[in-house]
């Protein structure tokens, strides 16, 4: 896929597509060093020595992956994924600018320690959420996009559409077993959630392994301001933020857990709906 195709099918915001058009020789100039993170054995190495080499240029980071993530498209098309995967698994450069400028207020690339993932088909959007093959253990990560529709219907689709991808696409994945890190399984968080919540029904699927109660990634993802925000500052605008903002405040925490995805049944049929 040609790169200046690649960011208007991927939805970048226009004031970045346009400084992506600009950044484009720098790109070429360091293209064998990009679509080093294209390869699963050299991903992230790769990804430390182009850090290490642009230092604070965010927006050349971004420049790179992206050019990376055009010339990979064509092996995507050779394994049988269909376009329409792989575009939904790239537009996550478009959520993580989005989520930087709503919670720094300006563009901003930050995950780039992250999108190597994306980069090496290690991690793919289906549907609503997205999945990580975890090779060094042999199970599938769930992960929750900012934007992901957790409604039973929807997560059933995903996790249906998931199984199905890797029983033709990676077959060493069929049966793994879906774990889930995330500041929405935590335990903490439950007695805040009314009967019929959609997180409270995504919890439910989950049997929980581990606890952490330290982690602030509610921060960043509930109230989508950064991780030195005072707690007296947090946003009050929905009715979730105003009861974790005073359960903070009284010295309470709400942390991370680890849950194993329940497959027995489809819980979107057993939780009235």
């Amino acid at each position: 896929m040609d790169y200046f195709q690649l960011l208007k099918r991927i939805d970048l915001p226009p004031q970045v597509e346009r400084t992506m058009e600009q950044r484009f020789p720098q790109a070429q100039r360091l293209r064998e060093r990009a679509l080093a993170m294209t390869c699963g054995q050299t991903a992230s190495q790769a990804y430390r020595a182009l850090a290490e080499c642009l230092g604070e240029d965010d927006m050349g980071m971004l420049s790179c992956q992206l050019l990376a993530a055009a010339e990979s498209a064509e092996r995507w098309g050779q394994m049988g994924i269909p376009e329409e995967i792989f575009l939904d698994t790239m537009k996550c450069f478009s959520r993580f600018l989005r989520e930087t400028r709503v919670r720094l207020g300006r563009d901003c690339f930050d995950r780039g320690w992250w999108t190597w993932r994306q980069l090496s088909m290690r991690l793919f959007r289906l549907g609503t959420l997205e999945y990580e093959l975890l090779p060094q253990c042999g199970l599938v990560s769930v992960h929750i996009p900012s934007d992901a529709d957790l409604s039973p219907e929807s997560v059933d689709i995903s996790l249906e559409t998931a199984r199905e991808f890797f029983r033709k696409f990676y077959p060493a994945y069929a049966g793994a077993d879906f774990v889930c890190e995330s500041w929405l399984l935590s335990p903490e968080l439950t007695p805040f959630l009314p009967e019929g919540s959609r997180i409270l029904a995504f919890q439910q699927r989950f049997s929980l392994h581990e606890t952490d109660s330290e982690p602030m990634d509610c921060l960043e993802w509930l109230f989508r301001v950064p991780g030195n925000t005072p707690l007296e500052c947090l946003p009050e605008t929905t009715s979730l933020q105003r009861e974790v903002k005073k359960h903070l405040l009284s010295g309470g925490k709400i942390g991370t857990a680890v849950g194993v995805l329940k497959e027995t049944i489809r819980l979107s049929d057993s939780i009235g709906r």
